[in-house]
């Protein structure tokens, strides 16, 4: 598992929802599938999906806000219904590894970060892009922002 500190955008199209944090994991895929099924709308689409997470600031902190998405090439003057078009340009600390072990993933990007003296930025998006690898396996790469 490598991790690294990189300076990214990111352009994309997609579907706000909001929940309980605990209940993300049941959430996100069902919002990304309406998604999927509505990505003839999207103008300038990649094949990437993305989810912008709204970072739990505590534990009080019980509600968030969450984006499914598709990462495009540019922006386009006509953004389908109920959609909406985000941009983000952060520095990030990264790591990818199989969507199964989201979990330890994200705990193991975290412990480095606290290793090298990041600083995570509370008021920006945690970005997941997912990537296909066949025979029903998917990579995920994980974002996390740092302050500048």
């Amino acid at each position: 598992m490598s991790f690294m500190m990189v300076r990214k955008k990111f352009k994309l199209v997609g579907l706000k929802g909001c929940g309980e944090f605990i209940n993300f994991g049941n959430e996100v895929p069902l919002l990304a599938k309406k998604l999927l099924n509505r990505s003839n709308e999207i103008q300038y689409l990649t094949e990437t999906e993305i989810a912008l997470f709204e970072p739990k600031k505590d534990e009080n902190h019980r509600i968030g806000h969450y984006y499914v998405g598709l990462i495009v090439s540019e922006k386009s003057d006509e953004i389908p219904t109920g959609m909406e078009y985000i941009e983000t340009n952060n520095r990030y600390i990264t790591t990818r590894g199989n969507s199964s072990k989201l979990g330890e993933l994200h705990l193991n990007l975290s412990k480095w970060a606290a290793e090298q003296g990041y600083q995570r930025d509370i008021h920006s998006y945690i970005i997941e892009t997912y990537h296909p690898m066949g025979e029903g396996e998917e990579e995920v790469q994980i974002y996390l922002p740092i302050n500048a």
